[in-house]
């Protein structure tokens, strides 16, 4: 009932995803690859299928010998975590999902990883599908934040859902000559990624976000019907720019980026805002921004929540350990590192 299908077999792998009605990009073969390539882990679907019910879970298998803190000692091959891949995802279910039901398919779930030598899962699930409440019962689940989506029910809503400075720097964009294009042409790409890797050099970003030119090139020739670079045009020059990605009635802000001499202009509101238009125009249902870093109530998260003062998405993670010996085996081993302070709030524990 239970079965895994690897990027061998992409056809297989989205033919699975697309049968549930709720499916997001997320789920999708083609938006893992270029986080493989990336180094974050093996992508895998697993696929639970009964007469009335089924379930999807889409992971990154990590081993974690690669992790600096593990190498050389441990095996390599023999203890790996999951993950959900950047973004969103965690179970969706469809049918009759029972508590017996979601009672089998944990217990096989279960049964299957720790015979693989899968130590433990942390999940970020989708605000949007608010998967998590069907799935509670698996996991341990935590509320970390709330996000801002933008219902695309007509234009007339989506501006009078934004607040007033918002209506305020979309109408000083437009009076200044500023003009919002889109495409997902090579040398586009190419332009989004070095003002996105200067935008993570002002922000003083982690390491792991100056994603290199691979990694965009592997965007663009793997998610060809999924993504998109919107971008504002200046007096000829490119000034701010976000990549987002669409289907099945979603769109999402997944990078965007600033050229900081133009950020008096706050052309990234009427960006924003022309996104939200552009996806009503074209059928979606939901443009959802994300939240504020680390899932806090912060100055970011306060730019996003003017584009909709209506908006009531939450993000939430879970917590699941499969093997709890080797759990602690793991965590023993971090004890040895006079450094390593063990952290309650931060799992898999092992890892930090």
């Amino acid at each position: 009932m239970l079965s895994v299908v690897t990027l061998d077999d992409i056809e297989k792998w989205n033919r699975i995803v697309k049968s549930f009605k709720n499916f997001d990009i997320y789920y999708l073969a083609e938006y893992t690859v270029p986080f493989k390539d990336y180094g974050d882990g093996e992508p895998l679907l697993f696929y639970y299928k009964t007469e009335n019910f089924k379930a999807i879970n889409v992971v990154m298998k990590r081993d974690i010998e690669n992790d600096s803190n593990f190498r050389g000692k441990i095996a390599k091959g023999s203890y790996y975590d999951l993950t959900t891949p950047y973004g969103y995802g965690g179970f969706l279910v469809e049918g009759d999902s029972s508590a017996e039901n979601l009672k089998l398919l944990d217990d096989e779930y279960t049964k299957f990883c720790k015979n693989k030598g899968i130590i433990s899962e942390i999940v970020r699930f989708h605000p949007v599908l608010n998967n998590v409440s069907a799935v509670n019962s698996i996991y341990e689940t935590i509320k970390l934040g709330k996000t801002v989506t933008i219902s695309l029910t007509s234009k007339e809503d989506i501006y009078s859902n934004l607040n007033g400075n918002k209506k305020r720097w979309i109408k000083k964009a437009i009076n200044q000559g500023v003009k919002i294009y889109w495409g997902r042409t090579p040398e586009l790409f190419d332009e989004f990624r070095k003002m996105y890797i200067n935008t993570m050099k002002e922000n003083n970003a982690k390491d792991y976000y100056f994603f290199n030119n691979n990694f965009f090139q592997s965007i663009l020739e793997n998610m060809k019907y999924q993504v998109m670079i919107f971008y504002s045009l200046y007096k000829g020059k490119k000034i701010s720019m976000i990549l987002v990605l669409h289907g099945n009635n979603q769109i999402h802000h997944h990078f965007s980026a600033s050229e900081r001499t133009y950020h008096h202009l706050a052309t990234t509101n009427l960006l924003m805002y022309e996104v939200a238009c552009w996806g009503y125009e074209n059928g979606y249902k939901n443009f959802h921004l994300g939240g504020g870093v680390g899932s806090r109530e912060d100055s970011l998260y306060k730019f996003k929540e003017g584009f909709n003062k209506k908006s009531n998405t939450q993000f939430s993670i879970g917590k699941k350990i499969f093997d709890h010996n080797r759990y602690q085996e793991l965590v023993e081993i971090r004890k040895l590192d006079k450094n390593f302070l063990e952290n309650e709030l931060f799992f898999p524990s092992y890892r930090q």
